[in-house]
């Protein structure tokens, strides 16, 4: 998979930004989800992990209360305060992973460079499980089981999300 310029180890942190809707559930999630994974390598000063939304309705908030129930029985602590996605997220920046097709489509019309766009990768291009979805759909209209499923969805994209960035910025040969 071709991925954005990232950074190499000498350079500073790779700097990751997850992106959903209204940053309550999936977003949340997926940070949570790698900001564990991560810590669990020992890598925190490697990364900087946020999450973001493209509707600001939410702004503030903690994650949806269902979603920090399943996420805590996994292990994951969700403490982040909803906000909404801003231009400057570009250039503060490396990474920005989309959940879905419709917050691609948004985050790409205001991307102001082609660098910029380049930056925007969906979370599904991590995920190898095999699944019928082709996006992280969002679970807030659903009940338990659409938790589970983006958490099933998010452990292993994040995986292999810190698997693939660390494979590429432990390369030498680049």
């Amino acid at each position: 998979m071709k991925l954005p310029h990232i950074p190499a180890k000498e350079e500073g942190p790779v700097r990751v930004l997850m992106v959903c809707l209204g940053n309550i559930c999936r977003s949340p999630a997926a940070e949570g989800i790698l900001r564990s994974i991560v810590s669990s390598h020992n890598a925190d000063n490697d990364w900087v992990i946020d999450s973001a939304g493209t509707y600001g309705g939410h702004s503030g908030d903690l994650p949806d209360r269902r979603m920090r129930v399943h996420a805590t029985r996994r292990g994951y602590d969700l403490t982040h305060r909803a906000r909404r996605f801003t231009p400057s997220d570009f250039s503060d920046f490396d990474l920005i992973i989309p959940m879905d097709s419709a917050n691609e489509r948004n985050l790409r019309s205001m991307a102001p460079t082609l660098d910029d766009e380049a930056k925007i990768v969906p979370m599904m291009k991590f995920v190898r499980m095999a699944t019928r979805y082709d996006h992280v759909p969002d679970p807030y209209y659903e009940g338990a089981e659409g938790f589970e499923l983006v958490l099933d969805l998010l452990e292993d994209g994040c995986r292999n999300l810190y698997d693939d960035i660390t494979a590429m910025r432990n390369d030498t040969s680049r």
